[in-house]
């Protein structure tokens, strides 16, 4: 098993969220969060004034998946996420030891 978190635009949360389900991924957490990459915010004008925005606003996604479906998550995420812009995001994907079902007790990929 392995667990994929994707920081993407909130702009892009419903295409990606829709590509997801599509795939069958039984479960999905999403999480509004903040910050920056390498681009290290935007720089706005307002009322002639310019402001750095240095801490943006972000959406990540985590899904837990079986090993076969990892790939399948990634292209979706990546075909439904980017915009080809500076600030699309980053997907990382960690070993998941083990999953339990706390209404069942199942363990495993049985518990995804």
């Amino acid at each position: 098993m392995k667990k994929i978190e994707a920081i993407i635009r909130p702009e892009r949360l419903g295409l990606v969220r829709k590509a997801l389900e599509e795939l069958g991924c039984g479960g999905i957490t999403i999480t509004e969060v903040k910050g920056h990459g390498v681009q290290r915010g935007v720089v706005q004008q307002w009322r002639g004034t310019t402001y750095v925005v240095d801490i943006l606003p972000k959406v990540k996604v985590e899904v837990v998946a079986m090993d076969s479906q990892v790939e399948p998550v990634i292209d979706a995420i990546i075909e439904q996420g980017r915009t080809g812009e500076i600030g699309d995001g980053k997907i990382f994907v960690t070993n998941v030891e083990t999953a339990v079902r706390m209404r069942t007790g199942e363990r495993g990929d049985a518990a995804l």
